[in-house]
């Protein structure tokens, strides 16, 4: 990638990675994509804060006679069902919560996606500068199409969240890749916006993953560290999204661009 008057200059070739502080710097040094980016973090925080209390509402009035009451605290066997009883509510609330946390950011990650597809070529152009290669325009059916990806990888999400939810079950284990399956979809969520104006499709960015399991997980370890902290991770999740949609796709453009590079040099 090739210096210009439009490039950060933290950006020089041949960087392979950009760590997370260079990713912050470039964005609040511009006024535009930081001015978007806080559009952006109302507008996500808002839907998920909704989706939640409404995806949260539905599941406590479908389970709420179940924990209704307690077994009885009687004798050695009273308590230990008491406790079982307990354990398994405390279990369940936290589940419910993760999910019902993933089930609304994905329905706001799909309607606002359009708008983080725009902050993303918008953050490539200026790491790019006059080397940014235009591909799909900004269009209405480009919006649509945005939407329709968006809502590929968040059924995707769902298919995620219900296998974490089987798997959540496994003891040691089935945490560890309950947070592996969080990491990986956490990066494919960002891919979606850098790949979206080069219309991949939905294989093709899963693909990426595989080719780049090591870059994809150091990508996505952060968010999904976040996303597992009850309620909070709607209010910061919507925060830290504009500043890793900007983090994956310099970290994707430079890693494309390497690529480009190294195949050019081979041949």
């Amino acid at each position: 990638m090739h210096s210009s008057s439009g490039s950060m200059p933290l950006l020089h070739p041949p960087v392979k990675w950009i760590p997370l502080w260079a990713s912050m710097v470039f964005l609040f040094r511009s006024p535009k994509l930081l001015g978007w980016s806080l559009l952006l973090v109302v507008f996500t925080f808002g839907l998920t804060w909704g989706g939640y209390l409404l995806v949260v509402g539905s599941i406590d009035a479908q389970t709420a006679a179940f924990f209704q009451q307690a077994p009885e605290a009687v004798g050695i066997w009273g308590w230990i069902k008491n406790l079982g009883w307990q354990g398994m509510q405390w279990t369940f609330v936290i589940i419910s919560r993760v999910v019902a946390f993933y089930i609304a950011f994905i329905l706001a990650y799909t309607l606002s996606a359009p708008g983080y597809v725009f902050l993303s070529s918008a953050a490539e152009k200026k790491q790019a500068g006059k080397d940014f290669e235009e591909d799909a325009a900004f269009t209405l059916k480009g919006i649509v199409t945005d939407i329709l990806e968006g809502m590929k990888i968040g059924v995707f999400g769902l298919l995620v969240t219900v296998a974490a939810l089987i798997v959540s079950f496994i003891p040691l284990l089935g945490q560890l890749i309950v947070f592996l399956l969080y990491t990986y979809y956490s990066t494919l969520m960002f891919l979606d916006y850098p790949t979206s104006r080069r219309r991949w499709s939905l294989g093709r960015k899963l693909g990426w993953l595989r080719g780049h399991g090591a870059s994809a997980f150091r990508l996505g370890v952060i968010p999904a560290v976040i996303s597992l902290i009850p309620v909070l991770n709607i209010f910061l999740m919507a925060l830290i999204f504009p500043l890793f949609t900007v983090h994956v796709t310099l970290n994707f453009s430079a890693l494309e661009e390497a690529e480009k590079g190294e195949a050019a040099a081979v041949k």
